[in-house]
């Protein structure tokens, strides 16, 4: 076994490719060098480079591993449960090892329950100072979508259950969201047609713009997700990148309360 340098995690610039992990028990970095290999999961050394839940008994003594060949850093599940990666990707000890891509990837260990055990990585770039401390630094915003007054209006009314942060949030159909805007603005006349128009006109923008982080458009006519996926993805991704707020409920409610 390649056995890592450890380090006080996110403070040593480093050269292009290599990988620094951390779990809540610590962390190490590595160079990009042919063969390097770190193990992660529950036993401790020298049975794994990195410990992730040494208090779980469902997580396993070598519950995965990275390892550096063909210029990348690869993640493999060596454990009985399942790896969970951004975008709900999952990975399973038959899944063919993943690609990291450079920059930050959080890793989730299942576990007991509803636990999960985050692994935290970062694959350093050309021109990347590493996971240096930057307390003083300006924090960048989220990305943000910008939409017309009655666009927010509506997707609003179709989005509620999100704003309300539930935990499996699904749209109100174009049906209810006409009754619902009917007591809200019944003056503007909305039909559910106009209400699917309305919703069309945004996914499409988003999707020509090519930095919407879930698809909304269907690659071709007839194939992909169907319309209600594609309006939660939409949905989602306008509440997660704090473009549609809990306080736009208001545009709701005023309207209910007048």
């Amino acid at each position: 076994m390649n056995h890592p340098r450890s380090l006080a995690y996110g403070v040593t610039p480093s050269r292009p490719g290599t990988l620094h992990a951390r779990s809540v028990t610590g962390g190490l970095a590595v160079a990009p060098r042919p063969g390097a290999t770190i193990r992660f999961g529950r036993g401790g050394e020298p049975e794994v480079d990195l410990c992730v839940g040494e208090d779980d008994l469902r997580v396993s003594r070598r519950h995965g591993e990275l390892s550096y060949h063909d210029r990348q850093w690869w993640l493999r599940n060596t454990g009985q449960q399942l790896l969970r990666l951004p975008r709900g990707r999952m990975m399973h000890t038959s899944t063919e090892p993943y690609p990291l891509a450079t920059g930050y990837t959080p890793l989730f260990v299942r576990g007991s329950g509803p636990r999960e055990h985050l692994v935290e990585l970062y694959v350093t770039h050309h021109g990347d100072e590493g996971m240096v401390a930057r307390h003083a630094a300006i924090t960048v915003p989220p990305r943000r979508w910008p939409l017309e007054e009655d666009e927010r209006l509506v997707l609003v009314v179709l989005g509620q259950r999100y704003l309300l942060y539930e935990t499996e949030p699904r749209p109100l159909s174009y049906r209810e969201a006409a009754a619902e805007l009917a007591c809200v603005r019944p003056a503007e006349k909305w039909s559910r047609r106009r209400i699917e128009h309305k919703v069309e006109a945004v996914r499409h923008r988003l999707s020509k713009g090519g930095d919407f982080p879930h698809p909304v458009v269907r690659e071709r006519e007839g194939a992909g997700p169907s319309d209600h996926t594609l309006l939660h993805n939409l949905l989602r991704g306008l509440v997660d990148s704090t473009t549609l707020v809990p306080p736009d409920l208001e545009l709701i409610e005023d309207g209910f309360t007048g």
